[in-house]
């Protein structure tokens, strides 16, 4: 009878069948290239900031944006680990049919998210912004344009992040299109606030238009969301009290990533501290800010698409029983990543100069240091897309705390290490800095690859049994 009711659950579920059954190539691509398109088109708002920024104020812009940008993350991700233990649950309760349990996870995580925000990152972003960029040792004019533009984002970025945490829903439920669009909605918006407010007010212009633009387009989705005509629905009868059952399912998955993020972002911050002790500290911060916040994101970006991809697919077939089809579907994410990976590289090796000229970086220092880095940067795409598709695996699954250990040994132990190691016996060279980045990478993949193939992933519960209705 049990199994009578849940084929009967299956036959009738709201959710994409293709991608518990049928050829998984079609399957995972239906899912990455919208997720990937959404992440270029909203990074190239990025690219233009830094492109009025630099053309119309200068390097030290770019770097304040470069900075700001890495600060803002590291508490940010704190947040959106929220997301992530969303995303595990929504998969394997989408794999097994089970509507109410999916509806009922998204909404008690946007309650969560609304309260965190309220009452722990605005204010503790404002008050701390100042002495969070003293920890990457700016310039005083970077740090002067800098400071707006951190607190604005930290005191105004709840639309960005109920737009991530719903696009993050909707993506493991298996829909991919909807975010796109909400994601074009938002980048044009933010393009043409943008174009206003930088000439006008500089970074702060920047800021403004960002947190605008994110805050307008959550609120359509929320909209769209009460509208019931979704793949995840809310309605206006559910109960606004919190569910802690669901609530300690969301942590109990998605606490790793948040610690994972942290520890990732912190080790951008200590690198950006690394090169803020360099002699041209900062042309090499404006370079890095420029070669791997923006240019390097042309694979980062694509490789989180196809990490969200992966996730969705591997959650997904494991809740429908199907671990070998997990398996395939994360094979195949890793491979479109390579091809990207590729193409950008020989774009960065070929053509470096252009690029640079691209967000004005034509200061003689900050263009050799940008297309030193670049070079170092065409080899360490590789890396970064195998590590990122094989998380995505990893945490579709549910195993959220395997990416962590990893992230700590890679990110911090391997690139920060030998930092330490080599200041202690001579001066840093920015050579000295782009190597660790790349040494951290392959240790990334390589033990993200080893720890999938291990397949312990598959014997992972995921339940909100007892929950309220």
């Amino acid at each position: 009878m049990a199994d009578a009711a849940q084929a009967a659950r299956k036959a009738h579920t709201p959710y994409d069948r293709s991608i518990i059954e049928g050829p998984i190539g079609p399957a995972v691509w239906k899912l990455a290239w919208p997720t990937m398109l959404q992440n270029v088109v909203a990074g190239l708002q990025g690219v233009v900031d830094h492109i009025l920024v630099g053309n119309l104020i200068g390097y030290t812009a770019n770097a304040a944006i470069g900075i700001s940008w890495q600060i803002f993350l590291v508490v940010i991700v704190f947040m959106a680990s929220l997301f992530t233990g969303q995303a595990v649950l929504v998969a394997r309760f989408a794999g097994q049919g089970e509507t109410d349990k999916v509806n009922r996870t998204v909404y008690q995580a946007f309650l969560t998210a609304v309260a965190m925000f309220v009452l722990l990152m605005a204010p503790f972003g404002y008050f701390a912004a100042p002495h969070l960029l003293d920890l990457v040792n700016p310039a005083p004019e970077v740090k002067a344009q800098a400071l707006p533009f951190l607190r604005i984002n930290f005191v105004f970025s709840i639309g960005m992040m109920l737009f991530f945490m719903l696009s993050s829903a909707l993506r493991a439920a298996g829909d991919a299109k909807t975010p796109l669009r909400l994601g074009v909605m938002m980048t044009v918006l933010n393009l043409v606030l943008n174009l206003i407010l930088i000439p006008r007010f500089g970074t702060t212009g920047s800021a403004m238009g960002t947190v605008t633009s994110s805050g307008i387009v959550s609120a359509v989705a929320l909209y769209l969301f009460f509208k019931g005509k979704l793949v995840v629905r809310f309605s206006r009868h559910m109960d606004f009290r919190p569910d802690w059952v669901v609530i300690r399912s969301l942590f109990r998955f998605g606490l790793p990533t948040g610690v994972q993020g942290i520890a990732m972002n912190m080790a951008g911050v200590m690198l950006l501290r690394f090169i803020g002790g360099l002699e041209h500290s900062a042309a090499a911060q404006a370079a890095f800010a420029i070669g791997y916040t923006e240019l390097f994101s042309l694979i980062t970006w694509t490789s989180v698409g196809l990490m969200g991809a992966a996730a969705t697919v591997a959650g997904q077939n494991l809740g429908a029983s199907h671990p070998e089809r997990a398996i395939q579907g994360v094979h195949v994410a890793s491979r479109i990543g390579l091809w990207v990976a590729a193409a950008v590289g020989l774009a960065f090796v070929i053509a470096p100069h252009f690029l640079l000229r691209l967000f004005g970086a034509t200061e003689a220092e900050v263009a050799r240091v940008g297309e030193q880095l670049l070079q170092y940067l065409a080899v360490s795409g590789f890396f970064i897309t195998v590590a990122l598709t094989y998380t995505g695996g990893l945490q579709g699954t549910g195993d959220t705390r395997s990416p962590l250990y990893i992230t700590l040994a890679s990110q911090i132990f391997v690139p920060i290490g030998m930092c330490l190691t080599i200041e202690s016996m001579r001066p840093l060279l920015a050579t000295d800095i782009w190597l660790a980045i790349v040494l951290g990478h392959f240790t990334r993949a390589a033990l993200t690859v080893l720890r999938f193939r291990q397949g312990r992933w598959r014997h992972i519960k995921v339940e909100i049994e007892g929950a309220r209705a």
